[in-house]
């Protein structure tokens, strides 16, 4: 059936190779599970519960009878959102507090079930509220561990599947809730493009596909302007193909922490290159200095200065509060032994390097804010947290754990949290 075969050509699901599952108990990660189990993938699970509604109890419980079924570790997270309380947004909290604990615990890659359907919906829900080419690339099958091995398959596909596997799932109500924009593209415009055709999600999820390969080598080609540290020169940005010219300006621009909207690149390619021209954009401006092209950026923070923080303690580190407390949940649970008692919390240095959790190398601090899309005027202000050994053990707000420091089961441990503190 497709979802099976969706998985199996995704080859993010490998035999023998560990892969922990999201489990919400919806019919997409259940079908997820039971597929990754069929494939042969050393599988384990990750529930989290977050109590915001009735029968959240129940879905735990679906959710513990399953991998008992299966005799997979389920990793089952009860979890309090501050946006609950309305500081926020509650889905974009428990998204991310659920990607942190998927990096905790997984021990190789960590599958969401993000199917066509639902990449038809992130493709015209961006689309309608941010027009621009990166809007059409959908959701990528890889970010860095996380996989999504059913974008080739639609929700139809993985309910099929359960129902031929005598699978249980739950539904979430909230699915159906039209105050979600979400479930109003879901229910309003996708049923709508399904009566024209029925294969329609299948088919905006393989042109976002299509999309997303054809802009790997657009930025390719777009890379070699910004290689060697040559200045951008007007002229050979205008001899180029138009697409390969907005991505050289775009990139050079978000390297300097500055926003480009809809626009901006052809206006700068349209400025006449004598003498001195400039442009004001979101997060600074471009300047054209006798066809030279130069970004600036605005308002880059100070980095604060290190601080020391004791294990129990609290540490105030510019604008942010961070904690280390001994056992528990917090935003990195990290192994006390390699910790020690005293950390320090400082700023981003240039040359700083770490070991991420599961990469399996070293890599610069700066390529993994690079990676994980922290704007360059904040990185200086992130919490960097040092062990007593002056290695960096986690950074904050890229939310990286160093390997060396990875909680082990039954050690002891320590939560690290870190909190901005309001103005």
């Amino acid at each position: 059936m497709r979802a099976l075969d969706a998985a199996r050509a995704s080859g993010l699901v490998r035999a023998g190779e560990p892969l922990l599952v999201m489990l919400s108990g919806g019919a997409d990660s259940v079908c997820l599970l039971d597929v990754a189990a069929t494939l042969g993938a050393d599988v384990s699970a990750l529930h989290v519960n977050y109590g915001l509604r009735d029968g959240a109890d129940e879905d735990e419980e679906l959710v513990r009878d399953l991998c008992l079924r299966y005799g997979v570790v389920l990793y089952a997270e009860r979890v309090e959102l501050a946006a609950a309380a309305g500081e926020g947004n509650v889905q974009a909290e428990a998204r991310d507090r659920r990607y942190a604990l998927a990096e905790r615990h997984a021990r190789g890659d960590y599958a969401a079930a993000h199917t066509a359907s639902d990449q038809a919906e992130t493709v015209l829900y961006r689309l309608a509220v941010s027009p621009g080419r990166r809007a059409l690339l959908g959701m990528e099958p890889r970010r860095g561990r996380l996989v999504r091995p059913l974008l080739e398959a639609t929700r139809e596909d993985t309910v099929a599947w359960c129902r031929s596997r005598g699978l249980e799932w739950t539904e979430d109500p909230s699915n159906a809730e039209r105050r979600f924009a979400r479930a109003r593209v879901r229910h309003d415009v996708l049923d709508a493009l399904r009566e024209l055709n029925p294969a329609a999600e299948l088919n905006i999820a393989r042109t976002a596909a299509l999309l997303r390969d054809e802009s790997a080598v657009l930025e390719s080609l777009a890379a070699e302007h910004l290689t060697g540290g040559a200045a951008l020169q007007l002229a050979t940005l205008r001899a180029e193909p138009p697409a390969v010219a907005r991505l050289v300006l775009r990139a050079a621009a978000e390297r300097e922490g500055v926003a480009l909207a809809v626009g901006d690149a052809d206006a700068i390619l349209a400025l006449d290159d004598r003498g001195t021209r400039a442009i004001d954009l979101s997060g600074g401006r471009a300047l054209v200095e006798y066809g030279t092209v130069r970004f600036t950026g605005e308002g880059a923070a100070t980095a604060p200065e290190g601080v020391r923080l004791a294990v129990p303690g609290e540490a105030d580190f510019g604008d942010w509060a961070v904690s280390a407390a001994l056992g528990g949940y917090g935003d990195a649970v990290l192994d006390a032994a390699a910790l020690g008692d005293v950390l320090t919390v400082r700023a981003w240095r240039d040359g700083d390097r770490m070991r991420p959790l599961g990469l399996g190398g070293s890599k610069s601090l700066q390529d993994v804010f690079t990676d994980r899309k922290v704007p360059r005027e904040l990185r200086r202000t992130l919490p960097v947290v040092e062990a007593e050994n002056g290695e960096i053990a986690w950074v904050a707000g890229a939310e990286v754990v160093g390997e060396d420091f990875k909680a082990r089961e039954g050690q002891p441990t320590v939560a690290l949290s870190a909190r901005r503190r309001r103005p």
